[in-house]
């Protein structure tokens, strides 16, 4: 009986100690749930957003893993700032050109950011991540490999690679018949191919250029604004930072013949020769920007540093190649101008090899490749972190540790700057007008300390690129309801995926031939 009732005790004490801790977590995730909703009603204060996280804790995290276009720009379109919470991340969007251009130049108050599981795929000691003078003194280094007389230097070897896909290109529409095909992967490859090739030269080889541009994608994905942030393997993550390793040995493998090529006496060919070549004539002399290139970049630095170039460049190039061929096919009195354009430049002899002065001269071309650019910005946004509170505006200040998004469409959009902003119109950027003058809404490379450094790069490159295609192919674009709709990967692209068809064209008598 006594026994019984001891029993009977110790199930009554068990039964209230579990129902104690089964209060006390129950305590705890309410006040953690209270605890979300209160912290981001305090942070959004005035701006627009929801007034409550409707899914507590994780936002709206489902949605972010499939981002639609249509979706940020109702963002965009609800104030000049406004805001999501995804977990710990509170996200302040602005929509307007002066805000954005505020925060491109508010180095006091925020850095650029990428998202967390960055560090650990392009190294902690990466100069990305350089804030205040040791990024400015580095970007300076680096400054003399994109200037134009460096990039004339590059061109050769790009041309090259631009002859080469071109065969290819009608070699792999003949194969499938001259049946639409989707050129999205294609497009990715030879911008990747034409990167490298202008970053290190010969150095590379073309199995490693085909195996970069094969497994770069994974990089891409593995770097969308939400990951999990910590590596795990075979995850997105995973792969993505074994493909930037591996790239990465490649790369420093360039440096070390670079910096034997130089050393040798050799003639600049790439960026990466560029480079070990300002550092070898600095040696020799005392100057501000000579003594930032006193120290020796290792070829690990140097390694680190061309991938970044790489990151910056491959998504937003791929997504232009993407629609400048899209558009120009689907424009057929813009590709008659831009291949009377390329004879005129090369005066009536198209086997001209490209070169700066003649790039100059295309008007008409770098016109199409600027509305391109401005139509369909390849990224529509740029994050980043809140250093210290930041007053935005009169009215909102973001909270430390906030990521703060200047957005880009929107100023490209403006129709006070840019008439029917929703149409085609390469004229509108002749010498003079509304939108050439309008400079502050040019936000396609950013602004201020961080603006993109390859810009000139970009633009040369394309009109390379698109000129060289216009004259020798016959490229096809067939449209379908999602042509024109955008799909968001990093970057923008057509959401169909490009379908395409290539044919060898005579640049002379213009005849097709299959």
């Amino acid at each position: 009986m006594n026994s019984t009732i001891a029993f009977d005790a110790g199930s009554s004490s068990s039964f209230l100690q579990d129902v104690s801790y089964f209060r006390l977590f129950l305590t705890f995730i309410a006040i953690v749930l209270v605890w979300d909703q209160v912290s981001y009603i305090q942070k959004k204060g005035s701006i627009a957003g929801p007034r409550f996280k409707i899914y507590p804790i994780i936002g709206p995290f489902l949605e972010s893993l499939d981002p639609k276009f249509e979706e940020y720009k109702a963002k965009w379109d609800s104030g000049e700032l406004s805001c999501v919470s995804i977990f710990h991340k509170f996200v302040v969007i602005s929509s307007t050109r002066d805000i954005s251009r505020k925060i491109f130049q508010a180095t006091k108050y925020v850095k650029p950011c990428v998202v967390d599981v960055a560090v650990k795929i392009l190294r902690p000691q990466n100069w990305v991540f350089l804030d205040g003078k040791a990024h400015t003194d580095y970007r300076k280094s680096l400054n003399g490999l994109f200037t134009r007389s460096s990039l004339a230097q590059y061109l050769p070897s790009m041309e090259d690679v631009i002859d080469k896909y071109m065969d290819k290109f009608i070699e792999y529409s003949k194969d499938k018949n001259y049946e639409p095909t989707i050129y999205f992967h294609e497009m990715r490859e030879i911008l990747c191919a034409l990167s490298l090739r202008a970053f290190c030269g010969d150095y590379i080889t073309e199995d490693q250029i085909r195996k970069v541009a094969d497994d770069y994608y994974l990089v891409t994905a593995a770097l969308e604004l939400v990951n999990f942030p910590i590596i795990i393997p075979f995850t997105k993550t995973w792969y993505g930072k074994r493909t930037a390793d591996m790239a990465m040995k490649i790369f420093e493998n360039c440096a070390q013949q670079a910096k034997d090529h130089i050393a040798a006496g050799g003639e600049s060919i790439c960026v990466m020769d560029a480079w070990c070549k300002l550092m070898h004539d600095a040696k020799n002399k005392n100057d501000e920007d000579s003594r930032l290139l006193h120290r020796e970049f290792s070829n690990k630095e140097i390694s680190e540093a061309i991938f970044t170039m790489l990151f910056a460049s491959q998504d937003a190039s791929s997504s232009l190649a993407c629609w400048l061929f899209q558009i120009v096919a689907d424009r057929p009195d813009v590709l008659a101008k831009i291949r009377e354009e390329q004879m005129a430049v090369r005066d009536g002899n198209p086997e001209k090899r490209v070169d700066l002065d003649m790039i100059n001269n295309m008007t008409y071309t770098n016109m199409v490749i600027k509305e391109t650019l401005r139509y369909r910005p390849p990224v529509l946004m740029v994050p980043y972190v809140v250093k210290q509170n930041f007053p935005v505006t009169p009215n909102y200040t973001a909270p430390k540790g906030a990521m703060l998004i200047p957005t880009l469409y929107p100023s490209l959009h403006d129709p006070e700057v840019y008439e029917n902003p929703d149409e085609f119109i390469p004229e509108r950027w002749v010498e003079g007008s509304k939108a050439s003058e309008g400079k502050k809404n040019w936000l396609v490379f950013g602004c201020g300390p961080h603006v993109c450094l390859g810009q000139t790069y970009v633009m040369i490159l394309f009109a390379a690129l698109i000129g060289k295609f216009a004259l020798y192919t016959d490229f096809e674009h067939t449209v379908t309801p999602l042509s024109e709709k955008i799909k968001v990967f990093a970057t923008i692209f057509p959401k169909d995926d490009l379908l395409l068809t290539f044919k060898k064209r005579d640049p002379t008598t213009g005849e097709v031939t299959e």
